[in-house]
């Protein structure tokens, strides 16, 4: 090993990955890919290949399994390019079982370790790769007399091949039958992928010299070859907000919010189903973009088209918005996405079209389409991010409650939150109405009191305080009786 390439880093070639460990594989190391049949390991090493062949440098892949034509088939299918990658097949041939004059395929005795042996030595010594992908080494224990002979003798092929400057990866299928302990002792890292009911996975146990990300990654395996999304980790929150306060173009609602709502803040807006609050989210959007600004709208619940009309039939010009490029409608599949790539989305979404506003429409629509297993803390850490980046981030909670004991929000995402707006039906005289009040402002004052709001044909309208009625959290009201009359 040169020690002046210690520390040195060489990407992986695979798109979230380098993150992951911190800015990639450490020069002339070597490495443990493991996991399950099917879990991707031979596609995390063509990756790894073919970044090298792109930069320029000598790579091979030692394939003790799967034959070369196979593997050249499936990298080309994947975008790959494999012409400067060299192969060293050392798969067995359709002519092993018909010359073996055995019928025991299973017999390691079957196999002669020296010629195998002879073949990678002299391959690595003739091309001096700078990049080695063996797959599997498991392989090698079925040649093994015993462990202690299979140690020593992996022991010593990792470092002859590391001492002829390369960076090396290995595979191996550890399982209760088979495990791999020796393996991941010997290596310099250990990746483990895996497939569970809640979609694939990649995590790092061990890497020597260097920081890593832990925690399960989620993973994707696509047309063109694997992704790795980063489980998201909020860093330090800011001690700064921007204070600047946005306008919701209605005079009411700035009155009520005593201006609006301040820039880089995350407000939860919450009440039940059909009461409006969509409706108010897109407001805020259409005042955004009259200052030029770009917003972003994540829904789960409702259809691009059905918001669409429902903006034209109260005159809320979104369709324009939307032409105009500067209001997005991203609807979100069910269980398309993890948490983590959706927030890889959302972060595309913000460095290529400049959004500063996003609108999460709903919490329920998140946990229930994305694929995890602690959303509440996955949406938390999310906005935690996306309020350090200086985005406005708009959280749309429906509570389940129509009328009864008032309820602020459905999910205890609360103390999140620097602003909590909540909707309410009130039945007045027989009569469904709806208003609207402010719980939380956390940079500043707002009106106590509650208003009523109505959405109607030419947009939404919001009254004057309603200090006249009492009990209006109850959703059943009663008018307060002044000099015994009783206000119209």
């Amino acid at each position: 090993m040169n020690l002046d390439d210690l520390g040195v880093r060489i990407g992986s070639g695979i798109d979230g990955l380098d993150e992951v460990l911190c800015g990639g594989f450490i020069k002339d190391r070597a490495y443990l890919v493991r996991g399950g049949p099917g879990t991707g390991k031979t596609m995390l090493g063509l990756h790894f290949l073919a970044a090298g062949a792109r930069q320029g440098e000598r790579s091979l892949f030692i394939t003790l399994a799967e034959p070369e034509k196979q593997l050249r088939q499936n990298g080309s299918a994947l975008g790959l390019e494999l012409e400067r990658v060299s192969f060293l097949d050392l798969s067995p041939t359709p002519e092993f079982f018909a010359e073996s004059g055995s019928y025991d395929i299973f017999s390691p005795a079957e196999v002669d370790l020296e010629p195998i042996t002879r073949r990678i030595v002299g391959e690595i010594e003739a091309l001096r790769p700078q990049r080695v992908f063996l797959d599997a080494m498991t392989q090698f224990r079925y040649l093994a007399a015993e462990p202690f002979h299979f140690f020593k003798q992996v022991l010593s092929f990792l470092r002859f091949l590391v001492g002829q400057g390369a960076t090396v990866l290995f595979t191996s299928e550890g399982s209760p039958t088979a495990p791999d302990e020796d393996l991941q002792f010997m290596a310099d890292g250990v990746i483990t992928l895996a497939v569970t009911p809640q979609g694939r996975s990649l995590n790092v146990a061990k890497f020597r010299g260097s920081g890593f990300r832990d925690g399960w990654h989620a993973l994707r395996l696509g047309d063109t070859g694997m992704t790795i999304f980063p489980r998201l980790v909020p860093d330090q929150p800011r001690d700064e907000i921007a204070g600047e306060i946005q306008s919701l173009g209605v005079p009411g609602l700035d009155e009520l919010l005593h201006g609006g709502i301040e820039r880089g803040t995350v407000t939860i807006i919450s009440g039940p189903s059909g009461v409006g609050k969509t409706t108010l989210c897109l407001q805020l959007l259409k005042e955004v973009a009259a200052r030029r600004g770009h917003g972003i709208v994540y829904t789960f619940d409702e259809s691009v088209e059905m918001i669409l009309r429902r903006c034209d039939a109260i005159s809320l010009p979104v369709r324009s918005l939307v032409g105009q490029g500067t209001l997005r409608l991203q609807q979100i599949e069910p269980l398309r996405f993890s948490p983590a790539e959706f927030y890889r989305q959302v972060v595309r979404d913000i460095e290529n079209q400049g959004a500063r506003t996003a609108v999460i429409d709903s919490i329920a629509g998140f946990r229930l389409s994305l694929s995890g297993d602690d959303l509440v803390s996955d949406l938390h850490a999310l906005c935690r991010d996306l309020r350090n980046r200086g985005m406005t981030v708009l959280l749309v909670d429906e509570v389940e409650s129509i009328t009864g004991d008032f309820q602020a929000t459905e999910t205890g995402l609360g103390y999140l939150a620097d602003n909590i707006v909540f909707l309410r039906y009130l039945e007045v005289r027989g009569e469904l109405r709806k208003a609207i009040g402010v719980l939380k402002k956390r940079l500043g004052d707002f009106e106590k009191t509650l208003r009523e709001i109505e959405i109607t044909a030419d947009g939404i309208k919001v009254g004057k305080p309603l200090t006249d009625l009492r009990g209006i959290l109850t959703g059943t009201p009663e008018w307060r009786h002044e000099s015994g009359v009783t206000p119209q």
